[in-house]
């Protein structure tokens, strides 16, 4: 019995379900259940989940070929979006805009062991997908090797194929989800082709006649700032402990000193309990900081124990 990417799965033997994360082989596949962890699964120890509303039956309908008046060129992406019955597993959807009808292979790369993960025929104006992980395994995801040709019956010339290499990071998803409409849902989008180039020669010109940039203008912060991570990234769940400290001391430090600029009398962090260490970077850095007058614990009755008051000289 074959099984593709993303399929929703029961275990024959024991009480167990979960989404197909990895395709290991013909015999086995890896699944991902309520733990969150990936395990390997002998394909003839699974039954499909009947009835089950799948990923990509409830992101999008099927696509046709659009006939387009204005031949578009341009517009071939990755889309990595959360499974909407799971977060913990996301999904990679070649996302097709261009007029092309695209088709396209995708290789995988794991410690330089190759495997043909992906091959097939992505319509114009729609997507498909292409694979599946587990957020919990970001660190051992593969390098992906994608290969498309182009094909259209219009009057066009033909162009090169596409070769697109990527190893995915964290850093990759640290600006916010975007609206993707083929997806009818959002997610982040890696682009694989370049947009063209468009010269703007007054521009151009006006940048030869440019002023010296003017100072930069600081925002004046909110009299109450949430460090909480998921107030400050969309990307948390690809994020490591280490690097979130660091998103949240710089959203500490920027607003900190934007507070001092504006001459804020004091300003309140809510940096929550949890192990304690963010708490204690704040408390070092506003107690060697020449601007500020004292700190203490913002009012217990609205913040508990998770939240400091600045006051300033």
């Amino acid at each position: 019995m074959k099984y593709q990417l993303g399929e929703f799965v029961r275990f024959v033997d024991e009480n167990r379900e979960g989404f197909i994360t990895k395709i290991i082989s013909d015999e086995m596949v890896g699944v991902t259940g309520d733990d969150d962890f990936e395990i390997p699964v002998m394909v003839n120890n699974l039954t499909r989940v009947h009835g089950h509303e799948n990923y990509s039956n409830s992101l999008k309908e099927d696509a046709s070929q659009n006939t387009v008046s204005n031949f578009i060129e341009k517009g071939i992406f990755i889309g990595v979006v959360t499974d909407k019955n799971k977060g913990s597993v996301v999904h990679f959807e070649l996302v097709n805009e261009t007029s092309y009808q695209l088709l396209t292979t995708l290789k995988t790369n794991l410690k330089d062991v190759y495997k043909g993960s992906f091959i097939g025929e992505v319509k114009p104006q729609s997507s498909v997908k292409i694979y599946s992980a587990s957020l919990a395994e970001l660190d051992l995801w593969p390098e992906f090797h994608f290969q498309t040709l182009f094909y259209t019956a219009n009057d066009k010339p033909v162009i090169k194929p596409l070769v697109f290499d990527i190893k995915f990071r964290a850093k990759d998803f640290s600006g916010s989800k975007t609206q993707i409409p083929i997806l009818k849902g959002q997610g982040w989008l890696i682009r694989m082709d370049e947009p063209e180039l468009v010269i703007d020669a007054e521009k151009i010109k006006e940048s030869f006649f440019k002023p010296t940039e003017e100072k930069k203008q600081v925002d004046k912060p909110a009299k109450e700032i949430d460090l909480h991570i998921e107030k400050l990234r969309d990307d948390h769940d690809f994020l490591n402990k280490h690097e979130m400290l660091e998103i949240q001391l710089a959203q500490f430090h920027k607003n900190l000193e934007a507070a001092i600029v504006h001459k804020f009398d004091k300003i309140v962090f809510i940096h929550g309990t949890g192990n304690g260490t963010l708490q204690h970077e704040v408390h070092k850095v506003v107690s060697k900081h020449p601007q500020v007058k004292t700190y203490m614990d913002a009012q217990k009755e609205k913040f508990g124990y998770g939240a400091t008051e600045i006051i300033f000289k």
